[in-house]
């Protein structure tokens, strides 16, 4: 078998030219004869190699071609002498030409029309701006004959453009180098402005002396991060020269600026520049051109609008007086740093960037790399607003140029490490894509092509050598993607509003200025609260940077709160004790209103302020989209019983179950003091979770016994909740009110199952009072039969015998908010059969029963109120307290529930509003009673989450009561109009249940 022959078009297909016959025709093209040592084979250092690399190998061969073709002629002689050998043998002159002849056909008919710019490619090297101006200007004083000053400026404009994209485009990763691109390609801007106004000036003559002349750049120009093809943003300003009239050099001025718009706007036979607008100046294109320094402080102090500071953000003098240039810019900067502090601030900048991207044409916005979602204005109004807000304290964050900015405020702590790495690199990558678009043509644009051919050329712009054109695609894509997400983040931040509000000297916290905002906030311990911040915000570590941040804002909202000064302490030692941790500080700047729950949270309640130390880890619940949803008692049971699998012994297995329940009560004590659940559903949720974790020790206990006795217990286990427990009513600080039952298996003996019943009960109590750095769950068994003096567990034969025998109508009572919550389901249905006769008794309970359980009800009012307590204001035992409204309910429940399923419920309200609809009770008086029900609820709720103790009656001390007021969303200072609010809803309770309870509505 005969050897193979190697094709030239195949190589040249494995190389990546698109059109490889077209391509090996043009390479035996004579022009190329001078650079190509063997025709019959690819060369592996020649032509067709190099151009391999190139963005557009294709297009690069075929302008080579037409190079040397210009280049052949007689009178090119001596350029092709020195241009043959440079592109000859491999090295930085091929590499460079056919780099920039592969990027650019706008670039290579340049070179085509003069082809002496070749070494501008080769020999290129970055210029500072002095040089490029010292060029520029040179050649329009000096333009070769027979060319215009306008035609020079363009020419030697090119030939710099030329330098600039062969560095550019040569480079093996383009992102990298996109800074010092558009740094120079702004340079190159300022050097045409410069060489304009020197044309402008020549041109005017004697008259430009009147006046002192200064181009100050805007956008991109003035953060030197210009595109190839943009507009150039400037605003004129002006003086009057010593002596001369201000009209005169007003006059003189302007036709120096419409000169220069001229000059550089214009085209000519030599090509154009590019568009000046003026249009960013005062008034916009209604405004005069030029203004004096003055006039220009006059109009941003009275009629500026917000965008018009954000522009000003990037002002930087670029052409003639530098000095008058440099005063502008000082003149300005005031307002640029003090702009945030203008009402609505945040607002507006928010709404212009939602404008800006609904004026995108609809058939653009998904290929829009500039205005579009997830588009390079994404990124800038991102940065920009933080340096905007930030920046009147942090001088740091005072620059015109976007990645200097992004880096200053990720350096400062104001955007995440990882966030700003993200925004950097899709910056960076929508620019160059940008680049490379508009650089082919040299045309302004800012969409992503979508014809192939063009994909695959950025594809390989940006080193996708295998598929070019999808994977631009999807890379385009993807940083689109994260752009978006981060700006979403970042740019609606709420504290970025909160930071905005607040004035110049209260962001900085210089101690003295802290001292007297922290009084006049109403801290009642300034110099303590002074201490506390000097330790939080304290040093150069990026988490006293990000505290500085915090802090300002977050002294405001600890003051709304009755106990700042409590507040303020508790997130201190939040902070120390989770500052370490890379997330705290993060989830508080950057995720939704995280830290202003937390401030709202700890200068609220003593109670979430406790349960957060204990566990500080909890905190995560506040920048969670769903974090304050109360969670079902499956799921916290789950969670329970994986904590507990995961310890050993179990004392630990129980207490890490119990963690689970403090990280669910700060989560319940959060929602409750954002008006986030109401109080039926805070009720259930509280139930449950005592539910779960009785449930889960009882596992633990019945486990541990069955591996030390070695066999399965000896019985069923069950747990009745009563009171409010079965009720599903619960509050913070409630007991677990509950009867034991067990069940003993088939063939157990019943003392020795009743034994380790005993023994089984006694340690779940024991395990759930544990001290630990949680809430304990004190369990209260005192309404099993026979009270204190009968056992903790009894058999279920045993309450059977009871209740047959022994039961009494109190008993019953009790038993009617009776609800299994843990154990065995089954033992609890047999439970519920067992005593629904009692409580829902046929016939209902006669005479003598109601009148034992009024005489039981007196004797509770005068025997079991706390010594000292005002019977008009305790929320349990008072005049119209909880006591009246739960036995007027539970009356009507023993009458009358054998005959009314409503009834039938462990939950107060629940009966009481069936009793209302069977017509058991008048409407005046159901109101009554429920509104009384649920307002001492609220406040008990409010005293133990305001104080971290329980409140049995309304606060003697104004400030408990307005912390409690506070919690129950009245304003500060309305704690005497609480305590007279109650009082006068208890009174219509109790004239409803003396009615109810004892007269004859039943």
């Amino acid at each position: 078998m005969s050897a193979r022959v190697p094709s030239v078009p195949g190589d040249l297909t494995r190389l990546g030219f698109a059109e490889p016959r077209r391509a090996d025709t043009l390479l035996a093209d004579p022009a190329l004869a001078p650079l190509v040592k063997d025709r019959e084979r690819v060369e592996t250092d020649g032509l067709a190699v190099t151009l391999a690399r190139v963005n557009d190998p294709d297009q690069a061969l075929l302008t080579l071609v037409r190079l040397m073709e210009r280049v052949a002629t007689p009178a090119q002689t001596a350029l092709r002498e020195a241009l043959v050998p440079a592109l000859r043998e491999p090295g930085r002159a091929r590499d460079r030409l056919f780099s920039v002849l592969g990027a650019s056909t706008a670039l290579g008919d340049h070179l085509i029309a003069r082809p002496e710019h070749w070494t501008a490619v080769v020999d290129a090297v970055q210029l500072e701006v002095e040089e490029r101006i010292e060029l520029l200007t040179a050649a329009v004083t000096s333009p070769d004959e027979g060319t215009t000053s306008e035609d020079a400026l363009r020419i030697e404009y090119r030939r710099q453009l030329l330098g600039i994209a062969a560095l550019d485009v040569s480079r093996p990763d383009p992102q990298a180098r996109l800074p010092e691109t558009a740094a120079a390609l702004a340079d190159l801007a300022e050097a045409a402005l410069e060489a304009a106004l020197v044309m402008a000036r020549a041109a005017l003559g004697p008259t430009a002396d009147q006046c002192r002349f200064a181009v100050i750049a805007m956008g991109k120009t003035g953060g030197r991060e210009l595109n190839y093809i943009s507009d150039v943003d400037v605003i004129f300003v002006a003086e009057p020269s010593e002596g001369c009239d201000e009209d005169a050099a007003l006059a003189a001025a302007t036709e120096l600026a419409t000169a220069i718009i001229k000059i550089c706007s214009s085209q000519t036979a030599a090509g154009a520049l590019w568009q000046v607008d003026p249009a960013l100046r005062p008034e916009g294109k209604n405004g005069p051109l030029v203004r004096t320094l003055k006039s220009h402080v006059s109009y941003y102090e009275r009629w500026a609008k917000t965008w018009e500071f954000q522009a000003l953000l990037k002002a930087r003098p670029i052409a003639g007086d530098r000095a008058l240039g440099r005063t502008y810019v000082e003149a300005v900067a005031p307002f640029v740093w003090s702009a945030a502090s203008r009402e609505n601030f945040v607002e507006d900048v928010q709404a212009m960037r939602r404008r800006v991207e609904d004026n995108v044409p609809s058939g653009e916005a998904d290929r829009q790399l500039k205005l579009g979602p997830g588009g390079l204005r994404d990124v800038e109004f991102s940065v920009q607003l933080l340096q905007l807000v930030h920046g009147r304290a942090d001088k740091s964050l005072r620059s015109g140029t976007t990645l200097t900015a992004l880096a200053a405020l990720s350096q400062g702590g104001y955007v995440g490490r990882e966030d700003a790495q993200t925004l950097e690199a899709a910056y960076r990558l929508l620019r160059t894509l940008e680049h490379r678009i508009q650089l082919y043509r040299m045309r302004r644009t800012h969409l992503m092509p979508t014809a192939p051919s063009d994909l695959r050329r950025l594809g390989r712009a940006l080193g996708h050598q295998r598929d070019p054109e999808d994977s631009v695609t999807a890379q385009w894509r993807a940083a689109a993607r994260e752009v978006r997400r981060l700006h979403q983040r970042i740019f609606y931040r709420p504290l970025l509003s909160a930071v905005a509000r607040l004035g110049p000297d209260e962001v900085r916290l210089a101690p003295e200025a802290a001292r007297e905002r922290l009084a006049a906030l109403g801290f009642t311990d300034p110099r303590g609260a002074l201490r506390h911040l000097e330790a939080l915000s304290g040093g150069v570590s990026r988490r006293a940077s990000i505290q500085r941040q915090l802090l300002p804002v977050m002294l405001g909202w600890f003051a709304d709160e009755a106990a700042p000064d409590a507040g303020l302490l508790a997130f201190r030692r939040i902070s120390d004790e989770l500052g370490t941790t890379p997330w705290f500080l993060r989830l508080l700047r950057d995720e939704g209103s995280a830290a202003e729950r937390l401030a709202h949270t700890l200068g609220r309640s003593r109670y979430a302020a406790e349960l957060l130390e204990q566990g500080p880890e909890s905190v995560q619940f506040l920048g969670e989209s769903t974090g304050l949803r109360p969670r079902t008692r499956d799921e916290v049971q789950v969670r329970m019983r994986a904590a507990a699998r995961r310890k050993d012994g179990s004392e630990p297995a129980v207490l890490a179950a119990r963690a689970v329940r403090r990280s669910e009560l700060f989560r319940l004590a959060v929602a409750s003091l954002l008006g986030h659940i109401t109080l039926d559903d805070l009720g259930r949720a509280l139930a449950d979770l005592s539910g779960a974790l009785i449930d889960v020790t009882l596992e633990v206990v019945l486990a541990e016994v069955e591996k030390q006795t070695g066999a399965p217990p000896l019985s069923r286990h069950l747990v009745v909740g009563m009171g409010r427990l079965g009720g599903g009513e619960s509050a913070f600080g409630s007991d677990a009110d509950v009867l034991f039952v067990h069940d003993p298996t088939e063939g157990v003996e019943a003392r020795a199952a009743q034994e380790q019943a005993l023994d089984v009960v006694k340690e779940l109590i024991r395990l759930l009072g544990l001290a630990a750095p949680d809430p304990r769950l004190e369990v209260d068994a005192g309404l099993r039969p026979e009270g204190k003096n009968g056992p903790l567990t009894r058999s279920l034969d045993s309450y059977r015998a009871y209740y047959e025998r022994w039961s009494l109508v109190w008993e019953s009572q009790a038993l009617l908010r009776a609800a299994p919550v843990a154990g065995d389901m089954d033992l609890g249905a047999a439970f519920i059969e067992l005593i629904d006769p009692l409580r829902w008794p046929e016939g209902g309970i006669d005479a003598g029963q109601v009148r034992e359980i009024r005489t039981l009800k007196a004797r509770m009012e005068s025997e079991r109120l706390p010594r000292g307590a005002d019977r008009k204001t305790h929320f349990k035992l008072g005049h119209g307290g909880l006591s009246d409204v739960e036995w007027c309910v539970q009356l009507i429940q023993l009458q009358h529930a054998h005959a009314h399923e409503g009834l039938r419920t462990t939950s107060t309200l629940e009966a009481l509003t069936a009793a209302q609809a069977e017509g058991l009770i008048g409407t005046e008086d159901a109101v009554a009673l429920a509104e009384a029900w649920r307002l001492a609820s609220q406040m008990r709720n409010a005293g133990l989450l305001s104080r971290g103790r329980t409140v049995d009656s309304v606060p003697s001390d104004v400030r408990d009561a307005d912390g409690m007021a506070r919690i129950m969303g009245l304003p500060a200072r309305s704690g005497q109009e609480l305590a007279n609010r109650y009082r006068r809803v208890a009174r219509r309770a109790r004239h409803a249940a003396e009615h109810v309870f004892y007269g004859d509505a039943t």
